[in-house]
Order: structure tokens, then C-alpha cells, then sequence
């Protein structure tokens, strides 16, 4: 298994369509950096976000999850409450091939304030917007910029094909569209 340089990546995202959106370069100057960079691709989050609540007082329950735990909030910044943790998505559309995994790390400018990212690896043959868990660790209010970089995706190549991918297995996070809840 090898870790995929910045020309595989883009010549995936430009003949496949891997990445879309795709940013051929990275971004920086006054943003949350942000684009294709040498082993990897940092994704933006889109402006579309779900804050936790305790509001209602539900209970959190994967298996009984309950959309009255959240609020929705659209903008170019969304502010996530000390101890509490926001949903977003990624600006991009992934399509990943049947012999890559990837695998999702958070950005360092958002770690050392405390913000730390959460995402699953995204499976061979899995397609759609990547829902993004912000967790604020901090005691404070922290921000989130939607259209500038979230997390770092790392594109691991296999030796070979697997098996069954998410797509064989009819995969119940395939292809999301919006801000994606638990499911079972």
C-alpha cells in the first residue's frame, strides 16, 4: 500500500473526476489553507452546518438518533458553543476508486485552538460530500470558516483491488448530498 503524490491526485481528480470541485494548488494567503498539496488534498467546508443542542434535552443515541439535537445554520462562519460540536460537509464531491482507502486528518491551524476534526475513512467505491464532525474542546465559543480548509485527506493505494467495496455492500452513507445524520 503506498501513500499517492500531489500528480496522482491531480490526474485523478482531473480524468476521473475524484475531486470536484478540485483546487490544483494550494491556498493560503489569508485563508485556512485550502487545495491539492504534495501526499494529500485539504477540502473546504461548505457553508451548510447542523450546532448540537441540548435544547429539547434528547438523548444522544446512534441507533435512535434524533434530529431535534440540532440546529441549522447557513453562512460564511458558523460559531460552535464551548464543550459542543458541529456537523458540516465537505465544498467537494468525492469518488473514491475501487483499490484506494482515505483516510481523513484534522488541520493543524484549527488543533491548536482546540477545534479537533473528526471523519471516518472514506472506503473504496464510496462517493458523495464527506460529513465533518468540528469538535470544540475549548471552555470558549470557537469558529468554523465555511470556503477555506477543514481537514486533509491522505489517498492510500492498495496492491490490489478489494473484494467488496462500499458500493457492493449498497454502503447506507453512499452518495450524501447535504449534512448527513447517523444512520442504522
Amino acid at each position: 500500500m503506498s501513500i499517492m503524490p500531489d500528480s496522482w491526485i491531480r490526474q485523478m481528480a482531473q480524468e476521473r473526476g475524484m475531486i470536484e470541485p478540485f483546487v490544483e494548488s494550494q491556498k493560503r494567503e489569508g485563508v485556512i489553507s485550502f487545495g491539492l498539496s504534495s501526499y494529500g488534498y485539504d477540502a473546504r467546508v461548505a457553508e451548510e452546518f447542523k450546532l448540537f443542542t441540548n435544547v429539547n434535552s434528547a438523548s444522544v443515541d446512534p441507533k435512535a438518533f434524533s434530529d431535534e439535537s440540532f440546529v441549522e445554520r447557513r453562512g460564511p462562519v458558523c460559531v460552535i458553543p464551548p464543550n459542543s460540536f458541529v456537523l458540516a460537509r465537505t465544498v467537494e464531491y468525492f469518488r473514491v476508486p475501487r483499490d484506494v482507502l482515505v483516510i481523513c486528518l484534522g488541520k493543524s491551524t484549527y488543533a491548536r485552538c482546540g477545534i479537533i476534526v473528526n471523519v471516518t475513512p472514506l472506503e473504496p467505491e464510496w462517493e458523495g460530500y464527506v460529513t465533518l464532525e468540528f469538535s470544540n474542546t475549548t471552555p470558549l465559543p470557537a469558529r468554523i470558516y465555511a470556503n477555506e480548509g477543514g481537514c486533509q485527506f491522505i489517498f492510500l493505494k492498495a496492491d490490489r483491488a478489494c473484494e467488496v467495496s462500499y458500493a457492493d455492500r449498497a454502503g447506507k452513507y453512499m452518495r450524501q448530498l447535504g449534512v448527513t445524520l447517523p444512520r442504522l
